[in-house]
């Protein structure tokens, strides 16, 4: 997909939890390094100290493990938004394989008030060009 931005990590000890395998906490931390990657990657410095993002809600699907020293790809992208939200996707996989498939909704805040805020014309056109 064009639009998708996409990252590698290896899983190593500090990733893992009393089963030996990746925690679902830390999922969910891949998910959050890989948006704000993302976020850095297409927004500008003006826009990116314009809007604060929070996040309203997770939803994980956890389909297989991953262990010690496997490779993951992290692939999130945009899926749709309207003037103060964006729904962001993420598939995490090894070797091809999904390891887990989820969202999340974010909400823009503004940075002084941390109140929800629109997103500027020009932010909104951006988001349109990531479909």
């Amino acid at each position: 997909m064009e639009n998708t931005f996409s990252q590698n990590i290896k899983i190593t000890p500090e990733h893992l939890d009393e089963l030996n395998h990746v925690n679902n906490v830390v999922y969910l931390k891949f998910m959050e390094k890989a948006a704000i990657d993302h976020w850095y990657h297409v927004a500008t410095e003006e826009e990116r100290e314009s809007v604060r993002w929070i996040a309203r809600r997770h939803e994980i699907d956890y389909l297989r493990p991953a262990f010690l020293n496997d490779e993951l790809t992290i692939e999130t992208w945009v899926e749709k938004h309207d003037a103060i939200s964006t729904e962001r996707h993420y598939l995490i996989s090894k070797n091809g394989q999904p390891v887990v498939k989820a969202l999340t909704l974010w909400i823009a805040l503004d940075p002084v008030s941390m109140k929800p805020k629109r997103l500027p014309a020009e932010l909104m056109a951006k988001f349109d060009r990531l479909f």
